[in-house]
């Protein structure tokens, strides 16, 4: 991460889990990538190196074996559009035409049997993630699937007008981007897909509940962007990352950067804690295996991302944690200065003494 610059063990009072056929879906997710040819063959002999089975097994311990595939399948395709596309192929300068790329894109995902983008890999792979879709889960789920899917095509359209400029968006704007070209979101219908239910809306549709997800969404980009930074910031192009946003427009050294970086998401992962304890108390067997599966998908992402080849390469090795701490480096109950997310501190009724907290969610086997 450059001289000095250390990732020090980061809070994670989650417990690890991870489906026995992690090793099997690796093996299948490189298949399925040969087989629609997604990405460059460059870019898909990378991707294929990096344990996407393996992370969608932890995201999915206790999970249908055939929806922990189908979500490898779609985190590499994810990978094809972002990597190919967005950060290194040239759209990913020009937001118009990538615009109209991604449209094309979700109108496949709308209607597979449409006749758009024939013959392109990437809208093939798409068609066959769709069908899927549709198999494993209710009508309700994929259209929430295609909804997010959106949410997150026009995340990284923005992105990419910050790219074309050379502009770095403050931590307000940037943290709204966050929560959604991270990619989080169109993951969160397939934890229902994996264990077999579908949340009522007024469950789903709860501030509450919705907060807990974007909370989950920025944990685990907030690790994202801490693990990532040396491969990032050792790059050629231009990249976006809290520690960049932090040094831009609060004038912080790296080195404090990364450190603010871990407190802010130290004190979502305490309210994430203490709001899913409170859901769970007040929901429906449903509602409390969504919210394990949301802790599963935050410590999937750390184990893949102190482990996977995507960020701890041989020839540029970074300063990587070989375990967790279970003590945050801050657990203030006050917000965080970031407008945008203020208000997940408002959910929880007032607590008339602070107690121990004990863990909310339960290890999924």
């Amino acid at each position: 991460m450059g001289p000095g610059l250390i990732v020090p063990p980061i809070y994670s009072p989650i417990p690890p889990a991870i489906h026995p056929c992690h090793a099997e879906t690796d093996v299948q997710t490189a298949a399925w990538a040969e087989t629609f040819r997604i990405g460059s063959d460059e870019l898909r002999g990378r991707l294929v190196q990096q344990a996407i089975g393996t992370f969608s097994a932890r995201i999915l311990p206790g999970g249908r074996q055939e929806v922990v595939s189908l979500l490898a399948d779609f985190v590499l395709w994810l990978f094809g559009v972002d990597d190919g596309h967005c950060e290194e192929g040239d759209l990913g300068h020009r937001p118009g035409e990538l615009a109209g790329m991604l449209h094309r894109l979700l109108r496949v995902a709308q209607n597979p049997e449409a006749p758009v983008l024939q013959g392109d890999p990437l809208a093939a792979g798409l068609r066959d993630l769709r069908l899927r879709i549709s198999r494993y889960g209710t009508s309700g789920q994929t259209a929430r699937w295609v909804d997010a899917l959106r949410e997150y095509f026009f995340s990284v359209v923005w992105e990419a007008s910050h790219r074309r400029n050379g502009t770095v968006p403050d931590l307000d704007d940037y943290t709204l981007m966050r929560l959604y070209d991270g990619a989080t979101s169109v993951v969160l219908p397939l934890l229902e897909m994996g264990y077999g239910y579908e949340l009522q809306p007024h469950e789903r549709d709860r501030t509450a509940v919705r907060a807990a997800a974007e909370m989950a969404s920025f944990i685990i980009t907030w690790d994202n962007d801490i693990f990532s930074y040396h491969k990032e910031k050792s790059g050629s192009g231009y990249y976006l990352n809290v520690l960049r946003v932090l040094e831009e427009h609060e004038g912080l050294t790296a080195r404090n950067a990364l450190r603010t970086a871990i407190a802010q998401r130290d004190r979502v992962m305490c309210l994430f804690l203490r709001l899913s304890e409170y859901l769970s108390d007040h929901g429906s067997p449903q509602l409390r295996q969504y919210l394990a599966s949301l802790a599963h998908f935050i410590r999937g992402a750390q184990d893949w991302g102190i482990s996977s080849v995507r960020y701890t390469t041989a020839h540029s090795p970074a300063s990587m944690p070989s375990m967790f701490t279970d003590r945050p480096t801050d657990d203030s109950t006050e917000p965080l200065d970031i407008p945008v997310i203020a208000w997940w501190w408002d959910l929880l009724p007032a607590a008339p003494a602070r107690r121990t907290m004990r863990r909310p969610v339960q290890r999924t086997t």
